[in-house]
Protein backbone atom coordinates (compact mmCIF):
# COMPACT_ATOMS: atom_id res chain seq x y z
CA UNK A 1 0.00 0.00 0.00
CA UNK A 2 1.40 3.31 -1.09
CA UNK A 3 0.61 6.43 0.87
CA UNK A 4 0.46 9.49 -1.35
CA UNK A 5 2.78 12.32 -0.59
CA UNK A 6 -0.09 14.75 -0.31
CA UNK A 7 -1.52 12.76 2.58
CA UNK A 8 1.77 12.88 4.43
CA UNK A 9 1.92 16.60 3.80
CA UNK A 10 -1.54 17.04 5.29
CA UNK A 11 -0.71 15.08 8.45
CA UNK A 12 2.85 16.30 9.04
CA UNK A 13 3.58 19.64 7.37
CA UNK A 14 6.98 19.85 5.76
CA UNK A 15 7.51 16.04 5.66
CA UNK A 16 6.53 15.22 2.08
CA UNK A 17 8.79 14.05 -0.72
CA UNK A 18 9.36 17.60 -1.88
CA UNK A 19 10.06 18.89 1.61
CA UNK A 20 13.02 21.25 1.79
CA UNK A 21 15.10 22.01 4.88
CA UNK A 22 13.92 25.07 6.73
CA UNK A 23 16.35 27.90 6.32
CA UNK A 24 14.91 29.97 9.15
CA UNK A 25 15.39 27.33 11.84
CA UNK A 26 18.87 27.15 13.38
CA UNK A 27 20.66 23.82 13.43
CA UNK A 28 20.93 23.96 17.19
CA UNK A 29 20.14 26.38 19.96
CA UNK A 30 22.72 29.06 20.46
CA UNK A 31 24.77 28.77 23.57
CA UNK A 32 23.61 31.19 26.21
CA UNK A 33 26.55 33.16 27.47
CA UNK A 34 26.60 35.04 30.71
CA UNK A 35 23.45 33.27 31.86
CA UNK A 36 24.20 34.15 35.47
CA UNK A 37 24.51 37.86 34.71
CA UNK A 38 21.30 37.76 32.65
CA UNK A 39 19.40 36.78 35.80
CA UNK A 40 17.61 39.90 37.05
CA UNK A 41 18.23 39.15 40.72
CA UNK A 42 21.92 38.46 40.20
CA UNK A 43 22.39 41.50 37.95
CA UNK A 44 20.69 43.80 40.46
CA UNK A 45 22.78 42.41 43.32
CA UNK A 46 26.02 42.76 41.37
CA UNK A 47 25.26 46.37 40.47
CA UNK A 48 24.48 47.25 44.08
CA UNK A 49 27.59 45.45 45.32
CA UNK A 50 29.70 47.21 42.70
CA UNK A 51 28.51 50.58 44.00
CA UNK A 52 29.53 49.59 47.53
CA UNK A 53 32.95 48.45 46.33
CA UNK A 54 33.39 51.74 44.46
CA UNK A 55 32.54 53.74 47.57
CA UNK A 56 34.91 51.59 49.62
CA UNK A 57 37.75 52.44 47.23
CA UNK A 58 37.15 56.15 46.68
CA UNK A 59 35.12 56.95 49.80
CA UNK A 60 37.92 58.53 51.89
CA UNK A 61 38.95 60.67 48.89
CA UNK A 62 35.51 62.06 48.03
CA UNK A 63 34.31 62.58 51.61
CA UNK A 64 33.53 66.31 52.02
CA UNK A 65 34.91 66.41 55.59
CA UNK A 66 37.18 64.44 57.82
CA UNK A 67 35.04 61.99 59.84
CA UNK A 68 36.60 63.21 63.11
CA UNK A 69 36.46 66.92 62.27
CA UNK A 70 34.30 68.92 64.68
CA UNK A 71 32.26 72.03 63.95
CA UNK A 72 29.76 74.35 65.60
CA UNK A 73 26.82 72.75 63.74
CA UNK A 74 25.70 70.45 66.55
CA UNK A 75 23.01 67.88 65.72
CA UNK A 76 21.91 69.66 62.57
CA UNK A 77 19.43 68.05 60.18
CA UNK A 78 20.45 67.33 56.56
CA UNK A 79 21.26 70.45 54.57
CA UNK A 80 23.37 71.61 51.66
CA UNK A 81 26.46 71.86 53.85
CA UNK A 82 25.91 68.47 55.51
CA UNK A 83 23.96 66.07 53.31
CA UNK A 84 23.18 63.63 56.14
CA UNK A 85 23.30 66.04 59.06
CA UNK A 86 25.78 66.22 61.92
CA UNK A 87 26.44 64.52 65.25
CA UNK A 88 26.55 65.95 68.78
CA UNK A 89 30.11 67.13 68.08
CA UNK A 90 29.29 68.67 64.71
CA UNK A 91 30.84 65.77 62.76
CA UNK A 92 29.52 65.10 59.26
CA UNK A 93 27.52 61.85 59.16
CA UNK A 94 27.86 61.49 55.38
CA UNK A 95 31.65 61.56 55.62
CA UNK A 96 31.59 58.97 58.39
CA UNK A 97 29.37 56.73 56.27
CA UNK A 98 31.65 56.98 53.24
CA UNK A 99 34.85 56.38 55.19
CA UNK A 100 33.30 53.49 57.14
CA UNK A 101 32.37 51.62 53.96
CA UNK A 102 35.98 50.57 53.37
CA UNK A 103 36.31 48.88 56.76
CA UNK A 104 33.04 46.96 56.33
CA UNK A 105 33.87 45.72 52.83
CA UNK A 106 37.46 44.86 53.77
CA UNK A 107 36.46 42.71 56.74
CA UNK A 108 33.63 41.05 54.82
CA UNK A 109 35.65 40.06 51.76
CA UNK A 110 38.83 39.06 53.59
CA UNK A 111 36.89 36.87 56.00
CA UNK A 112 34.93 35.39 53.09
CA UNK A 113 38.10 34.56 51.14
CA UNK A 114 39.84 32.97 54.15
CA UNK A 115 36.80 30.88 55.09
CA UNK A 116 36.17 29.82 51.48
CA UNK A 117 39.77 28.72 50.88
CA UNK A 118 39.83 26.66 54.07
CA UNK A 119 36.43 25.10 53.40
CA UNK A 120 37.42 24.10 49.85
CA UNK A 121 40.76 22.60 50.89
CA UNK A 122 39.41 20.65 53.84
CA UNK A 123 35.93 19.77 52.56
CA UNK A 124 36.89 18.63 49.06
CA UNK A 125 39.99 16.78 50.26
CA UNK A 126 38.05 14.92 52.93
CA UNK A 127 35.25 13.97 50.56
CA UNK A 128 37.51 12.77 47.75
CA UNK A 129 40.21 10.90 49.65
CA UNK A 130 37.98 9.28 52.28
CA UNK A 131 39.31 6.83 54.86
CA UNK A 132 41.32 8.12 57.79
CA UNK A 133 41.92 11.43 56.06
CA UNK A 134 38.18 11.98 55.90
CA UNK A 135 37.75 11.02 59.55
CA UNK A 136 40.51 13.36 60.71
CA UNK A 137 39.35 16.36 58.67
CA UNK A 138 35.72 15.74 59.61
CA UNK A 139 36.68 15.72 63.29
CA UNK A 140 38.55 19.00 62.79
CA UNK A 141 35.46 20.50 61.12
CA UNK A 142 33.27 19.38 64.01
CA UNK A 143 35.60 21.07 66.50
CA UNK A 144 35.52 24.40 64.65
CA UNK A 145 31.81 24.05 64.10
CA UNK A 146 31.11 24.51 67.81
CA UNK A 147 33.62 27.34 68.37
CA UNK A 148 31.64 30.60 68.74
CA UNK A 149 33.16 33.37 66.65
CA UNK A 150 31.84 36.43 68.47
CA UNK A 151 32.97 35.46 72.01
CA UNK A 152 36.39 34.55 70.63
CA UNK A 153 36.71 37.92 68.93
CA UNK A 154 35.62 39.68 72.12
CA UNK A 155 38.31 37.86 74.09
CA UNK A 156 41.01 38.64 71.52
CA UNK A 157 40.10 42.31 71.14
CA UNK A 158 39.87 42.81 74.90
CA UNK A 159 43.32 41.25 75.33
CA UNK A 160 45.01 43.36 72.65
CA UNK A 161 45.34 47.11 72.91
CA UNK A 162 44.11 47.78 69.37
CA UNK A 163 42.37 45.23 67.15
CA UNK A 164 42.85 46.08 63.49
CA UNK A 165 40.41 45.19 60.74
CA UNK A 166 42.66 42.45 59.35
CA UNK A 167 42.77 40.72 62.74
CA UNK A 168 38.98 40.76 63.06
CA UNK A 169 38.67 39.46 59.50
CA UNK A 170 41.12 36.61 60.15
CA UNK A 171 39.37 35.55 63.35
CA UNK A 172 35.97 35.54 61.63
CA UNK A 173 37.35 33.65 58.63
CA UNK A 174 39.18 31.07 60.73
CA UNK A 175 36.07 30.32 62.79
CA UNK A 176 33.41 30.27 60.05
CA UNK A 177 34.70 27.79 57.47
CA UNK A 178 33.52 24.52 59.03
CA UNK A 179 29.88 24.58 57.90
CA UNK A 180 30.79 25.22 54.25
CA UNK A 181 33.44 22.49 54.49
CA UNK A 182 30.82 19.94 55.54
CA UNK A 183 28.57 20.96 52.64
CA UNK A 184 31.44 20.61 50.16
CA UNK A 185 32.39 17.25 51.65
CA UNK A 186 28.86 15.95 51.11
CA UNK A 187 28.80 17.20 47.52
CA UNK A 188 32.22 15.68 46.82
CA UNK A 189 31.10 12.31 48.16
CA UNK A 190 28.28 12.30 45.61
CA UNK A 191 30.60 13.29 42.76
CA UNK A 192 33.65 11.13 43.31
CA UNK A 193 31.93 7.95 41.99
CA UNK A 194 30.60 9.54 38.83
CA UNK A 195 31.66 8.21 35.47
CA UNK A 196 33.70 11.24 34.44
CA UNK A 197 35.76 11.05 37.67
CA UNK A 198 36.37 7.31 37.19
CA UNK A 199 37.39 7.97 33.59
CA UNK A 200 39.87 10.63 34.71
CA UNK A 201 41.39 8.26 37.25
CA UNK A 202 41.53 5.46 34.68
CA UNK A 203 43.57 7.62 32.32
CA UNK A 204 46.20 8.12 35.03
CA UNK A 205 45.36 11.67 36.08
CA UNK A 206 46.93 12.79 39.32
CA UNK A 207 44.77 13.39 42.36
CA UNK A 208 45.17 17.15 42.37
CA UNK A 209 44.25 17.34 38.66
CA UNK A 210 41.11 15.30 39.24
CA UNK A 211 40.10 17.58 42.10
CA UNK A 212 40.89 20.84 40.30
CA UNK A 213 39.70 20.05 36.78
CA UNK A 214 36.94 17.50 37.36
CA UNK A 215 35.39 18.19 40.76
CA UNK A 216 35.90 21.92 41.26
CA UNK A 217 33.93 23.06 38.17
CA UNK A 218 30.93 21.09 39.45
CA UNK A 219 31.27 22.69 42.90
CA UNK A 220 31.62 26.28 41.72
CA UNK A 221 28.04 27.27 42.54
CA UNK A 222 28.21 25.75 46.04
CA UNK A 223 31.52 27.49 46.72
CA UNK A 224 30.17 30.84 45.51
CA UNK A 225 27.05 30.50 47.64
CA UNK A 226 29.17 29.70 50.71
CA UNK A 227 31.39 32.70 50.02
CA UNK A 228 28.42 35.07 49.83
CA UNK A 229 26.97 33.67 53.05
CA UNK A 230 30.29 34.11 54.85
CA UNK A 231 30.60 37.71 53.68
CA UNK A 232 27.15 38.49 55.06
CA UNK A 233 28.04 36.88 58.38
CA UNK A 234 31.38 38.73 58.58
CA UNK A 235 29.81 42.12 57.84
CA UNK A 236 27.11 41.65 60.46
CA UNK A 237 29.67 40.39 62.98
CA UNK A 238 31.94 43.40 62.57
CA UNK A 239 29.03 45.84 62.81
CA UNK A 240 27.74 44.05 65.90
CA UNK A 241 31.15 44.20 67.59
CA UNK A 242 31.48 47.92 66.82
CA UNK A 243 27.93 48.61 68.00
CA UNK A 244 28.47 47.00 71.41
CA UNK A 245 31.77 48.85 71.79
CA UNK A 246 34.15 45.89 71.61
CA UNK A 247 36.31 47.23 68.79
CA UNK A 248 38.03 50.60 68.71
CA UNK A 249 35.61 53.52 68.56
CA UNK A 250 38.11 55.60 66.58
CA UNK A 251 38.04 53.27 63.56
CA UNK A 252 35.02 54.32 61.53
CA UNK A 253 32.53 51.82 60.18
CA UNK A 254 28.76 51.65 60.16
CA UNK A 255 28.70 49.96 63.55
CA UNK A 256 30.73 52.82 65.05
CA UNK A 257 28.19 55.34 63.78
CA UNK A 258 25.39 53.37 65.43
CA UNK A 259 27.46 53.05 68.61
CA UNK A 260 27.79 56.82 69.02
CA UNK A 261 24.17 57.40 68.01
CA UNK A 262 23.00 54.95 70.66
CA UNK A 263 25.32 56.39 73.31
CA UNK A 264 24.17 59.97 72.69
CA UNK A 265 20.44 59.11 72.62
CA UNK A 266 19.94 60.06 68.98
CA UNK A 267 16.48 58.51 68.93
CA UNK A 268 15.35 60.51 71.96
CA UNK A 269 16.68 63.71 70.34
CA UNK A 270 14.81 62.85 67.12
CA UNK A 271 18.11 62.88 65.21
CA UNK A 272 16.94 60.26 62.71
CA UNK A 273 19.68 61.19 60.23
CA UNK A 274 22.28 59.88 62.66
CA UNK A 275 21.24 56.21 62.59
CA UNK A 276 18.81 55.66 59.67
CA UNK A 277 21.41 56.10 56.84
CA UNK A 278 23.77 53.57 58.47
CA UNK A 279 20.89 51.13 58.98
CA UNK A 280 19.81 51.52 55.36
CA UNK A 281 23.38 50.95 54.18
CA UNK A 282 23.51 47.68 56.15
CA UNK A 283 20.12 46.59 54.86
CA UNK A 284 20.93 47.38 51.22
CA UNK A 285 24.27 45.57 51.39
CA UNK A 286 22.55 42.51 52.84
CA UNK A 287 19.93 42.76 50.09
CA UNK A 288 22.60 42.91 47.39
CA UNK A 289 24.42 39.86 48.72
CA UNK A 290 21.13 37.97 49.15
CA UNK A 291 20.09 38.73 45.57
CA UNK A 292 23.42 37.38 44.35
CA UNK A 293 22.87 34.26 46.43
CA UNK A 294 19.36 33.82 44.98
CA UNK A 295 20.80 34.24 41.49
CA UNK A 296 23.37 31.52 42.18
CA UNK A 297 20.63 29.17 43.39
CA UNK A 298 18.55 29.77 40.26
CA UNK A 299 21.62 29.38 38.06
CA UNK A 300 22.32 25.97 39.60
CA UNK A 301 18.75 24.67 39.81
CA UNK A 302 16.65 24.86 36.60
CA UNK A 303 13.52 24.24 38.65
CA UNK A 304 14.00 27.48 40.56
CA UNK A 305 14.67 29.21 37.26
CA UNK A 306 11.21 28.37 35.89
CA UNK A 307 9.14 28.75 39.06
CA UNK A 308 6.20 31.11 38.57
CA UNK A 309 6.72 31.53 34.84
CA UNK A 310 3.61 31.31 32.63
CA UNK A 311 5.39 31.97 29.34
CA UNK A 312 8.26 30.11 27.75
CA UNK A 313 10.35 30.86 24.68
CA UNK A 314 10.95 28.32 21.95
CA UNK A 315 14.21 27.80 20.09
CA UNK A 316 13.14 30.06 17.23
CA UNK A 317 12.25 32.89 19.61
CA UNK A 318 8.48 32.52 19.74
CA UNK A 319 6.59 32.77 23.05
CA UNK A 320 4.18 30.12 24.31
CA UNK A 321 1.82 30.75 27.18
CA UNK A 322 1.39 27.90 29.65
CA UNK A 323 -2.15 27.28 30.95
CA UNK A 324 -3.54 24.62 33.21
CA UNK A 325 -5.29 21.87 31.26
CA UNK A 326 -3.78 22.86 27.90
CA UNK A 327 -0.81 21.29 26.14
CA UNK A 328 1.25 23.55 23.85
CA UNK A 329 1.84 21.94 20.43
CA UNK A 330 4.93 23.29 18.66
CA UNK A 331 5.19 22.69 14.93
CA UNK A 332 8.39 22.44 12.92
CA UNK A 333 7.23 25.02 10.42
CA UNK A 334 8.63 28.56 10.63
CA UNK A 335 5.06 29.85 10.37
CA UNK A 336 3.41 30.55 13.75
CA UNK A 337 1.34 27.35 13.99
CA UNK A 338 1.83 27.12 17.76
CA UNK A 339 -1.42 26.72 19.57
CA UNK A 340 -2.73 25.43 22.88
CA UNK A 341 -5.18 22.58 22.50
CA UNK A 342 -7.05 20.87 25.31
CA UNK A 343 -6.69 17.15 25.76
CA UNK A 344 -9.94 15.52 24.55
CA UNK A 345 -11.89 13.44 26.99
CA UNK A 346 -13.70 10.36 25.60
CA UNK A 347 -16.77 9.23 27.47
CA UNK A 348 -18.61 5.98 27.03
CA UNK A 349 -22.28 5.61 27.85
CA UNK A 350 -23.25 2.37 29.44
CA UNK A 351 -26.69 1.15 28.42
CA UNK A 352 -28.56 -1.42 30.37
Amino acid sequence: MTIPTSSIEQVIPGQGSMAQPESGKPAKAKRQRFRFVSNKKAATGLIMLGIYVLFAIIGPWIAPYEPDARSNDLIQSPSGAHWLGTTHLGQDVFSQLLVGTRSVMFVGFVAGIVATVLSVIIGVTAGYLGGKTDEGLSALSNVFLVIPALPLIIIITSTLESAEDWLIALVIGLTSWSWNARVLRAQTLSLRRRDFVDAARATGEKTWRVIVFELMPNLTAVIASGFVGTVIFAVLSEITLAFIGVTSSTTWNWGTILFWAQGQQALAQEAWWWFIPAGLAIALLGTALSLINFGIDEFVSPRLRSVGKTKIKTVDGRTVRMRIGFTPVLSNSPAPHTQASPTPVVRKEVTQ
